[in-house]
């Protein structure tokens, strides 16, 4: 056997210490500054090919298409922070309240919302699962339903575009961004459907598990919730509007201007 082994310690060495509560960062580092030496020490690597690591740092922060990562990643942030995510999700709850499933309805349209501005998976989990899980739990929602869809809707963000992981994708894999996303749109829109769908048939078939809000608790209604839709739901649709439009619009017409002038 060679040194298969080390890659699999190192993956299960960083599984634990993100089990075990410690920052994801110093996770990553710690693991790699640990498992480096212990390569070194049993010979996995020649210690010398630590000096093409500035070669890759600088050729990969010079990497145009790589930009885009903290740009999404910080949209994301600014979003958790500002609470239009929790704003938005508020509103599509009242909204949708008056059916069954109506919440559950709201989560998955706000990650399919989120996915498709941020790109960002974990920021969109995390605020879906503080604001939405309690509220569902306590109107008499299955555990198993509110907990899945929570998940499967954050996880959009992976699929839908503008998604970090395509961006990723494309520089490995030499193919144009603008392709993947593309490509990735509507199967991105036909699996957030398939979540909406499935909540309607498992709401309809059992509806003690995912029961319409009471009426004292959507309060708003007329003019004042239509006023609070235009509100939190115009901006993200903007942004969306901005972010893909360019993409899909601009990007391509400049693929073929720097081909031509090449």
């Amino acid at each position: 056997m060679g040194y298969e082994w080390l890659a699999i310690a190192m993956f299960v060495g960083f599984f634990f210490m993100l089990m075990s509560g410690y920052p994801v960062a110093f996770s990553f580092a710690g693991t790699g500054i640990v498992f480096g030496g212990i390569g070194l020490l049993v010979g996995a690597f020649d210690i010398n090919r630590l000096l093409l690591l500035p070669n890759v740092w600088f050729g990969t922060m010079s990497n145009f298409t790589l930009l885009a990562i903290p740009f999404f990643v910080f949209l994301g942030a600014v979003f958790e922070k500002s609470g239009l995510a929790e704003e938005l999700l508020e509103t599509l709850g009242i909204l949708f309240g008056s059916l069954r499933g109506g919440v559950a309805l709201a989560v998955i349209v706000v990650g399919t919302l989120l996915a498709a501005t941020t790109g960002v998976v974990a920021a969109t989990v995390i605020v879906m699962g503080m604001i939405s899980l309690p509220v569902m739990i306590r109107y008499g929602y299955d555990k198993q339903l509110a907990t899945g869809v929570i998940v499967a809707s954050g996880t959009l963000a992976q699929l839908i575009p503008p998604s970090l992981v395509l961006v990723v994708l494309s520089d490995q894999l030499g193919v144009s961004v603008g392709d993947l996303f593309l490509g990735a749109l509507i199967p991105g829109l036909m699996l957030s459907g398939s979540y909406v769908l499935y909540v309607l048939t498992f709401a309809f078939l059992k509806p003690n598990v995912a029961p319409a809000l009471p009426l004292e608790v959507r309060k708003i209604g007329g003019v004042a919730l239509a006023k609070r839709v235009v509100k939190a739901v115009l901006p993200p649709l903007l942004l969306i509007f901005a972010v893909l439009g360019s993409i899909f619009l601009v990007w391509p017409p400049l693929l073929k201007l720097e081909q031509l002038v090449r």
